[in-house]
């Protein structure tokens, strides 16, 4: 890493689906798996149910999603401490597009779709342009070859009754 600190994570995936039986062919095996990751909850994997995969566990196409918008709420959050914007409460309803090709497939794009909720004295307009630094320092925005889209919206609180 050219001049900047270096971050390493690890994960180990664990082929649990081996349990129910080797990989004879396409259809028959699980695609269950565990993903571990030193001091914190597994997560339990699959594929996406397009693929044969168990359609209660996370797939990887999921994490991805959810990584990315992730990742620019924590660097909004922090935009908007920087900034002096009280914000409340935030959701996101991201959503990825991917193209299965004959032999691959690869995302098309994300959408981010936060709905940010901020107090009455903070300043709607700084909060709408936040998301574009926010965009840009995302880690994992920066790590996709496909666009990840922002579609934000911004919602003042009300201000308590006098």
């Amino acid at each position: 890493m050219a001049g900047g600190k270096e971050h390493r994570y690890a994960a180990k995936v664990v082929w649990t689906g081996a349990a129910e039986g080797p990989t004879r062919d396409y259809k028959s095996y699980s695609r269950a798996h565990r993903i571990e990751i030193a001091g914190k909850p597994p997560v339990e994997g699959s594929a996406d149910p397009a693929f044969l995969g168990d359609p209660a566990r996370h797939n990887p196409e999921d994490l991805l999603v959810a990584s990315l918008s992730a990742c620019h709420m924590l660097w909004y959050l922090h935009l908007c401490t920087v900034k002096g914007v009280t914000v409340i409460a935030y959701e996101d309803a991201a959503q990825g597009t991917m193209v299965a090709e004959p032999h691959n497939g690869r995302f098309a794009e994300v959408v981010l779709r936060p709905v940010v909720t901020i107090s009455p004295d903070s300043d709607a307009e700084v909060a709408s342009a936040l998301h574009e630094p926010a965009h840009a320092e995302c880690f994992v925005a920066n790590s996709v070859n496909f666009p990840v889209r922002c579609a934000a919206k911004i919602v003042k609180a009300e201000a308590p009754a006098a």
